[in-house]
């Protein structure tokens, strides 16, 4: 059997990945301030209110303190000559392994909270899907691309 993946992912990504749960928060007390009101206008019962309250404070605890800190310590990926493994998941554990021979092109990718803390993410194609190593350190990404890509020309000159 393989070792397990020991790479991880940036510890930054837990600051990135904490502002994002804020911004999914204010999104969502928007949408329940306006479906309260609704609600109070439409007479309906207050404990429909109750529980949309309640699911507003319990959501945004979840996406900004629980869930970061759990995705990144589960976040784990090797690259070895001959294929990725990838191992992430909170409640259900997935180990995915890309041979080498199959990956068709690599890229990096960044939005503007990754660019902001000079995080990247790589993304190993293959001919049936795509999979992602986020928010690794920018330099760090891009020697992985190039080193993810050199070992699948190598791959698919052996084949």
């Amino acid at each position: 059997m393989l070792a397990k993946p020991q790479n991880r992912i940036s510890q930054k990504a837990l600051t990135v990945w904490r502002i994002s749960g804020v911004i999914r928060s204010v999104i969502g007390w928007i949408i329940t301030g306006v479906i309260l009101l609704l609600l109070n206008v439409f007479d309906v019962p207050f404990w429909i209110s109750t529980i949309l309250i309640t699911l507003g404070v319990i959501f945004p605890i979840y996406h900004i303190f629980i869930s970061p800190l759990f995705r990144w310590k589960s976040w784990r990926y090797e690259v070895r000559e001959v294929e990725v493994e990838l191992e992430e998941g909170i409640f259900i554990k997935r180990r995915t392994l890309i041979p080498m021979v199959r990956v068709q092109h690599v890229d990096t990718v960044q939005g503007p909270l990754l660019r902001k803390y000079r995080l990247s993410s790589v993304l190993v194609h293959t001919a049936a899907t795509g999979h992602e190593i986020p928010a690794l350190e920018e330099d760090e990404a891009e020697k992985l691309r190039k080193y993810i890509s050199k070992l699948a020309r190598v791959a698919e000159e052996d084949v």
